[in-house]
């Protein structure tokens, strides 16, 4: 009878503590507009989706760093587990693992269709295991193309940003503008705007969706668009506390995984019409808009190999290993 007993009360307790961690409310943070940028929306979707799953997972979602994380240190909460999930540019993590550069590396990943492409291949287990030796699991597939916009030049192959003062969004891909001739400050892109409007920035490299959402448009007056290539192209994804995530239950991690899928192939639609978006919102403001050439691509490929990718192989075998493995995707 009492052994019995400790079996139930061993049984009830493990129940317990299983209600308990699917009782318990799942913060998501970002830097990003509430109900207008895709990478909000796409959360929403994805908690959507969750739901229609295992309705007893609660979250909440704190929009433009209503949380009061900043962009960066959403990595820290991340990794000691007082934050449980956030949408997270990787390249705010390359000051804690230079290797995360990976995830912006310039003309890598030329499309959205390569983008999803990578899914599944050895570059994602790399990527995947990077990330949980450092603290987080990427739980979505969120890529987003990026452009160029200054205040007064027409930027074409690498000659045209000699001299100017320009955001990248990671070292490793600065690296590249330096060696063009020019000048690199680095910031999350909440800072992008007073930057440019104080004369800090000339001009910047982001996603076409933060050109929009973040109104960039009114501080710079000529863009150029990727066109059929993009050279700044950078996941964004959803990402969870690896503490977080390890709590999950095996059907609990499959319903994140699933809800994942879904909002991988919505994001993927939004991100089609994110240039479309960005060059009407730039002719809708009396900008200048201009596609990338192909020549002009060849270009700064050229220059990418030279330094950006020579630069970041050396950095570690870990960086060589990643670079193979995605530069081996077709």
């Amino acid at each position: 009878m009492k052994s019995f007993m400790r079996w139930t009360a061993a049984a009830a307790l493990t129940m317990f503590a299983a209600a308990g961690a699917v009782a318990q409310e799942i913060k998501i943070s970002h830097q990003f507009k509430a109900n207008a940028d895709g990478r909000d929306l796409a959360t929403r979707l994805f908690v959507k989706e969750v739901n229609a799953r295992d309705p007893g997972l609660k979250f909440r979602i704190y929009p433009a760093q209503s949380l009061g994380i900043k962009p960066v240190a959403q990595l820290d909460a991340l990794q000691n587990g007082t934050l449980e999930m956030a949408v997270f540019p990787m390249s705010y993590a390359v000051g804690k693992a230079q290797e995360f550069s990976i995830i912006i590396m310039p003309g890598t990943v030329p499309t959205l269709e390569h983008a999803m492409k990578l899914r599944g291949t050895p570059f994602q287990k790399k990527l995947q295991d990077l990330a949980h030796a450092n603290g987080i699991h990427i739980v979505t597939w969120w890529w987003t193309p990026g452009a160029f916009a200054t205040k007064d030049r027409e930027i074409t192959g690498p000659k045209s940003v000699d001299g100017l003062k320009l955001r990248a969004a990671d070292p490793t891909f600065e690296a590249m503008l330096k060696a063009a001739g020019a000048s690199v400050v680095n910031m999350p892109s909440t800072e992008i705007y007073p930057a440019l409007q104080s004369g800090v920035l000339s001009g910047t490299l982001t996603s076409a969706e933060t050109f929009v959402s973040m109104r960039l448009y009114e501080q710079t007056k000529i863009a150029t668009l990727p066109g059929k290539y993009a050279l700044w192209m950078l996941l964004q994804p959803l990402v969870m506390s690896k503490q977080h995530w390890d709590k999950l239950t095996p059907a609990q991690q499959k319903i994140f995984e699933e809800a994942a899928a879904k909002s991988d192939e919505y994001f993927l639609g939004l991100q089609r019409d994110a240039v479309k978006d960005m060059a009407e919102a730039y002719k809708k403001a009396g900008a200048k808009v201009r596609d990338m050439t192909q020549a002009e691509y060849d270009q700064w490929i050229a220059l990418a190999k030279d330094t950006a990718w020579k630069e970041f192989a050396g950095k570690s075998a870990t960086a060589k290993d990643l670079l193979d493995a995605l530069l081996a995707v077709k």
